[in-house]
């Protein structure tokens, strides 16, 4: 590594461009994550064991969370900004990122595209602006709505049993059209630019190389990351089963995107660094394969809503008088 880091000191020192190191077996270490988003819901969940083991610049709108809290360290910046010169420096020397940020929307359904459309011009700004930096890896919080048409038109009517992630990328909202979009972005990057080769490389041992800079992405469809409170769903045995398939424990979605940042080497059979995964625990009722998070990834989620609500699963659903029904949605 060292040959490597003078190569990138005398690089950078003559030209005044930014590069990234790669050695085979992916990027170095991470130390230092960057996380936008940093007030919200899913930060909320994965900050306690993030601020334990690396060293955080936290970014968001605003430094206070959804229950009046502030939070820590937050660096209050608009992403959404097209100028990346007041945001910019705060990709510096950082080893990771995981995109959090979102902009909520108002109106009807067919009233958002402008919001959805700022929130894709911010998952463009923030991997631009780690791709500038020289960040060697962007893990992305997409959602399984970026394909929900299936699970809304085949899933449920019993027409496909498992949705893969390399499917193509249908939604039947914005929402979901904006995820969607996201990931084609990550894509882009993980490809590389023509014209751009600002990666040193170490072909053997010693040798090196200049190659297209690539920025490596983890797209994250989350399911449902959050408790399942069977009171909620009382006159909806559907959305009950929906969500037993789609749950996401906080310890299980924690460690997916640690091993979103952390697997060595994430280059897909094409040998492109871009991965799709769906965030659900490891659910008896999955609708979502994790083929692509356990292959890639290596993850290995802990968890089973079967089990964690057995007790309510068999008083609404598979108890006697029990009114849900067995099976998944659609099922009976």
């Amino acid at each position: 590594m060292g040959v490597l880091r003078s190569l990138y000191n005398e690089a950078r020192a003559v030209t005044g461009r930014h590069y990234v190191i790669v050695c085979r077996g992916g990027p170095m270490g991470v130390n230092k994550v960057l996380m936008t988003g940093a007030t919200g819901y899913i930060a909320s969940q994965l900050l306690p064991t993030f601020a334990e083991q690396y060293e955080m610049v936290l970014v968001d709108v605003s430094d206070t969370n959804r229950d009046g809290n502030k939070v820590p360290g937050v660096n209050i910046v608009d992403l959404v900004d097209s100028d990346r010169s007041g945001y910019e420096a705060l990709f510096e020397g950082v080893d990771a990122v995981v995109h959090l940020g979102y902009k909520r929307r108002a109106g009807s359904a067919v009233d958002h595209f402008s919001y959805e459309n700022d929130n894709v011009a911010m998952a463009y700004n923030v991997m631009r602006s780690a791709y500038d930096a020289g960040v060697p890896r962007v893990a992305v919080a997409s959602s399984n709505h970026a394909a929900d048409w299936y699970e809304h038109f085949l899933i449920h009517e019993r027409k496909m049993e498992v949705l893969d992630p390399y499917a193509l990328a249908l939604s039947d909202n914005f929402y979901g059209w904006a995820k969607a979009t996201y990931e084609h972005i990550g894509f882009l990057f993980a490809c590389g630019f023509p014209g751009d080769p600002d990666t040193i490389v170490e072909t053997a041992p010693g040798i090196t190389a200049s190659a297209r800079r690539r920025l490596e992405v983890v797209m994250v469809r989350i399911g449902a990351p959050r408790e399942i409170n069977v009171e909620q769903f009382k006159d909806n045995p559907a959305g009950f089963k929906r969500d037993l398939g789609a749950y996401i424990s906080q310890r299980d979605i924690t460690q997916l995107f640690q091993k979103s940042i952390e697997t060595p080497d994430i280059e897909n059979e094409h040998g492109v660094p871009w991965q799709v995964v769906y965030g659900i625990s490891n659910n008896t009722r999955a609708f979502w394969s994790l083929t692509s998070a356990r292959a890639a990834l290596g993850y290995e989620p802990q968890d089973d809503s079967e089990v964690k609500y057995a007790d309510d699963i068999r008083s609404f659903l598979t108890g006697d008088d029990a009114a849900g029904g067995l099976g998944r949605v659609g099922l009976s």
